[in-house]
């Protein structure tokens, strides 16, 4: 009995010692992914001097320097104030935003495609459909390049260039999406397809009525990410997106020149950059924590 307790307590230590080493671990991983971006939103309202400070002797680590400051928003002023600044950031909320609604829409209906239907060789054509996503960006650049040069897509124009930037996007994003989606269909139970059609309804009727509302939250899930991939590209943007089509990673870029760092506007930039994805993933943050799980259990 004595040697069952001893046993009992020792487990009992050991569970409780691993779960505080994950709770610091956890802990320490928030502070290492998020702290970077508070800096960076917390000096984005600083004036130069607060910003880059040193702290004094015994602020560790800076803690009551960062909280100490007379907050300015002249930074995201001054920002405002550039030739086409606002349009830069309507750029990017154009280009971004069309590739994904794209790919997301052509993508549920490819998945949906592989999940039921009878296809030969349909392990490999969804390998070959992943592996175009594993392409890297600048094994494709060149032809992108000499397509949309023939389309007349690379002339000075702001919005053949963001068709340009669209299809770019689209050509990364759809391959995710098809994969990312199919998983979620192959989960939905055949047999509520089966009933509807016995009440009447043809396939794309119950694809539309009965499969989309079941797998809305993998949907959402999609088009989250394919939104986050394209919102954050910089090497699609400052080839295709000339002049006036330019989106925000590529006017943030361009903040600095040979004579000037401008790092007030630099912060603030880079903030307005992380802010919307950072809130809109908290808006729909069930969605897509349901999406990111639905489909990795099999019966």
């Amino acid at each position: 009995m004595a040697r069952t307790e001893l046993v009992s307590k020792a487990a009992k230590r050991k569970r409780a010692f691993w779960r505080t080493l994950m709770y610091i671990a956890i802990a320490a991983f928030f502070l290492w992914t998020t702290l970077p971006l508070l800096i960076m939103a917390l000096s984005s309202i600083k004036e130069h001097r607060d910003a880059f400070q040193i702290p004094q002797v015994g602020d560790w680590l800076g803690a009551l320097k960062i909280a100490s400051f007379s907050p300015t928003f002249h930074h995201y002023t001054d920002l405002f104030t550039k030739e086409h600044f606002a349009q830069f950031i309507l750029n990017s909320v154009i280009a971004s935003g069309s590739a994904s609604i794209i790919a997301v829409s052509l993508g549920s209906l490819a998945a949906y495609g592989l999940a039921r239907g009878k296809i030969p060789g349909e392990q490999h054509l969804s390998f070959w459909i992943l592996s175009t996503r594993m392409a890297p960006v600048v094994a494709v650049m060149v032809p992108l390049y000499s397509i949309f040069t023939g389309l007349g897509l690379l002339e000075p124009s702001r919005w053949r260039n963001l068709l340009g930037l669209i299809l770019a996007y689209t050509t990364f994003d759809l391959p995710f999406a098809v994969w990312f989606m199919r998983s979620f269909f192959e989960d939905i139970p055949v047999e509520l397809e089966e009933a509807a059609k016995v009440d009447g309804c043809s396939n794309l009727k119950a694809f539309r009525k009965i499969i989309l509302p079941l797998a809305m939250p993998g949907i959402v899930a999609a088009l989250i990410l394919c939104l986050i991939f394209s919102w954050n590209d910089f090497i699609f943007a400052s080839i295709f997106g000339q002049q006036a089509a330019k989106t925000l990673p590529v006017a943030t870029s361009e903040l600095h020149s040979t004579v000037s760092i401008e790092w007030g506007g630099i912060l603030a930039s880079g903030t307005l950059l992380v802010v919307p994805m950072l809130f809109l993933g908290l808006l729909v943050k069930k969605y897509l924590v349901q999406g990111m799980t639905m489909g990795a259990v099999r019966q």
